[in-house]
């Protein structure tokens, strides 16, 4: 199992991609819609790991109190 830190720093690589992608789709929109939706997609998913990555963050900071 993953320490909290770890948790934390993937966490903190998820948020960052998000970020990239999503601002990399918006400069596609027009030129490349197809593309653009694809990387709102991954972005999706990656916004849905996150949820559950920060809930488990969560929980375990919870069981450390």
């Amino acid at each position: 199992m993953p320490s909290l830190a770890q948790m934390n720093g993937s966490l903190h690589l998820h948020n960052f991609y998000i970020d990239k992608l999503k601002a990399r789709q918006e400069q596609l929109f027009g030129s490349d819609p197809d593309l653009a939706q694809l990387l709102d997609n991954v972005a999706e998913v990656l916004s849905e790991h996150a949820v559950v990555l920060a809930e488990d963050i969560a929980d375990r900071e919870d069981d450390d109190q």
